[in-house]
């Protein structure tokens, strides 16, 4: 036993590498109060239809208990219906033998024709309900800041997911392969050449008109028909790869050609960086159906460079180092030598450029929804009340409350990429 316990003493027990980064960010106050604001958006994005609704989120109702908040999900996702008592009912007057309101009994989109218009917080035109004041139609501004919490928070982390995936894809081909390890046989390369006009063609030329009427009806109608013409395109390729079978053993069309990925990518992230990416954004928003989820996508699908660039150099680092050699020797396949090897130990620096990436993309449709393009007429989001001042200087509440929020919200996003820098950079490491 005595010699167990020595033995156990003996045990490394140095931190690992992301109980450092965990323990470095903490040093960084700034970043780790920033942190807890950003768990306070979280939690005010995810529970704001039961922070303020006007539905009770709870209710007893001749003798039966109702859930009206979570029933309206049930609803909106097409797997239930309204009981017919409560169809276009005015719930504030419906008479219960109990009921727990949320904080804000208003929804952002509600009016309050019994006040005034611009109602002004801690006024007498106020009654009482308005913490922070209403806007020209009524509605009232708290409850359009909690729901527009959700939006925001909802396009800054969507947007930077679409973004993650595509760069992290892109330049971990461009970083591992380079410009010397991506080979292919010759008759494989001449065939899928003279077959990709063709696949174009068929995917996208001939379909052209459904895609255009698509985008125009929803983002979710575009997906499908956008993976429609991606699975004919695909198809259209898959007739030269298995002509390829049998052609490639003979000698002359088997031999293997390099192909420069990493130049060809690093052209293209180029091209992509050189488009004016605001300009980019209202091209597509003006021919598009407004849609808070078209807004995320386009910006998603215009900011993965930068994690791209990030991904490419540390793998081209990456490949050089033992463990990716041993694998090799063992026999590993390339897939797995990138996915589970390679880009887990790359993924660093990436972590700041989407911490950083959520700040711009929230502030990019904050200023969307300030010029009122993008966003449809009936969502609410700090940018739309925002803009609401610039028709009343005198509401001051609209212009204090949505800006400071937008403010505070970018800022915090910002100190954490700070602190990731500085937890995440060695030669602070002692």
């Amino acid at each position: 036993m005595f010699f167990k316990n020595k033995i156990a003493k003996q045990v490394d027990t140095s931190p690992t590498y992301w109980e450092y980064v965990k323990r470095q960010f903490a040093k960084n106050k700034r970043a780790l109060y920033a942190s807890y604001v950003v768990i306070v958006l979280l939690f005010v994005a995810i529970f704001a239809d039961f922070l303020a609704n006007d539905k009770p989120i709870v209710m007893k109702y001749n003798g039966e208990w109702y859930a009206p908040v979570l029933k309206e999900y049930v609803v909106e996702f097409g797997i239930g219906q309204w009981p017919k008592e409560f169809i276009n009912i005015k719930w504030k007057d419906l008479e219960t033998d109990a009921e727990l309101w949320p904080l804000i009994r208003y929804k952002a989109t509600t009016q309050d024709k019994s006040i005034p218009q611009y109602a002004a917080p801690m006024t007498e035109g106020n009654n009482g309900q308005h913490f922070i004041g209403t806007d020209k139609l009524g509605q009232d501004v708290a409850a359009g800041m909690i729901h527009g919490t959700r939006i925001s928070l909802s396009v800054g982390l969507v947007a930077m997911s679409i973004a993650f995936i595509i760069g992290v894809f892109l330049g971990t081909l461009a970083g591992f392969y380079g410009d010397d390890k991506f080979q292919v046989s010759r008759i494989r390369l001449i065939l899928n050449v003279c077959f990709l006009p063709f696949a174009y063609f068929y995917g996208f030329m001939v379909r052209s008109f459904v895609l255009s009427e698509a985008i125009s009806t929803s983002i979710f109608t575009f997906i499908i028909q956008f993976l429609l013409s991606l699975l004919i395109f695909a198809g259209v390729l898959l007739l030269p790869n298995l002509l390829t079978i049998p052609l490639k053993k003979i000698k002359r069309f088997g031999k293997k050609v390099n192909i420069p990925l990493d130049i060809l990518l690093t052209r293209f992230i180029e091209v992509v960086v050189s488009v004016p990416v605001l300009v980019l954004i209202l091209v597509i928003i003006a021919i598009a159906k407004p849609s808070i989820y078209n807004v995320m996508i386009i910006i998603g699908l215009v900011s993965w460079t930068g994690i791209a660039r990030f991904v490419r150099a540390e793998l081209l680092k990456i490949r050089q180092l033992e463990y990716i050699e041993a694998a090799d020797a063992l026999g590993y396949s390339n897939m797995r030598k990138m996915f589970r090897h390679a880009v887990p130990n790359a993924l660093s620096p990436v972590f700041i450029s989407v911490a950083f990436g959520i700040a711009a993309a929230i502030l990019v449709e904050a200023f969307l929804s300030f010029l009122g393009i993008g966003v449809p007429v009936d969502t609410i989001t700090w940018g739309k009340l925002l803009n609401l001042s610039r028709s009343n200087s005198s509401a001051w509440w609209l212009a204090i409350f949505p800006g400071l929020a937008i403010f505070v919200t970018v800022t915090v996003f910002n100190l954490i990429g700070e602190g990731l820098t500085d937890a995440l950079d060695p030669k602070l490491k002692k």
